[in-house]
Order: C-alpha cells, then sequence, then structure tokens
C-alpha cells in the first residue's frame, strides 16, 4: 500500500513541473499542455486525500474539473488554431494582438 504522502510528493512534483513550463515556455502549446499537466496535479491529489480520508467528495471534484478541462481542450486549441491561422506561428511573443 502507497502511502498518501508519496501520491502528494508526485502531485507537487507535477505541479511544479506545469508551473515551471508554463513560465519558461513560449509555445503555446507548451503552455496549453503545462496547464493541463497542472490540473492532473491537483485532481492526482483530490484523489488521493479523497482515498487518505475516505470520503467521495474529492473524487466528484475530480469529476467536475475533468469536464471544465475537456471544455478547455476544445475552446484552447480552436483559439490557437486561429491563432495560427492568422499569424502563422505559435510563438506567444510573437502573438500580439491585443496591442492596437
Amino acid at each position: 500500500m502507497v502511502p498518501t504522502s508519496m501520491y502528494l510528493a508526485v502531485s507537487a512534483l507535477l505541479f511544479v513541473l506545469g508551473v515551471t513550463g508554463v513560465l519558461i515556455r513560449r509555445n503555446a502549446i507548451v503552455i496549453f499542455m503545462c496547464i493541463e499537466l497542472m490540473l492532473n496535479a491537483a485532481n492526482l491529489a483530490f484523489v488521493a486525500l479523497s482515498r487518505h480520508f475516505g470520503q467521495m467528495q474529492g473524487q466528484v471534484v475530480v469529476f467536475f474539473v475533468m469536464a471544465v478541462a475537456a471544455a478547455e481542450v476544445a475552446i484552447g486549441l480552436a483559439i490557437i488554431v486561429a491563432l495560427f491561422r492568422q499569424r502563422e506561428t505559435v510563438d506567444v511573443d510573437e502573438v500580439n494582438l491585443l496591442k492596437g
């Protein structure tokens, strides 16, 4: 049986990797994948603590987070494809649509 602290350590490591990827990378697709990695790290923590305390609330929250993540994937990829068609790049430094 794996202790809950190990699940939380893996979750924290995955979350830190995701934050690092968002802060360091400039490719929109990589940033998008790092955000998904952070969501999955939070899901792992929710499930681990739900199992530790013997309650179902954490798993219910994970279900809703996964539903929001699926919607985010659909909308986010559509935005990235639209940006690529207009600017022919996915580099976030070169995409400056909000500037006049």
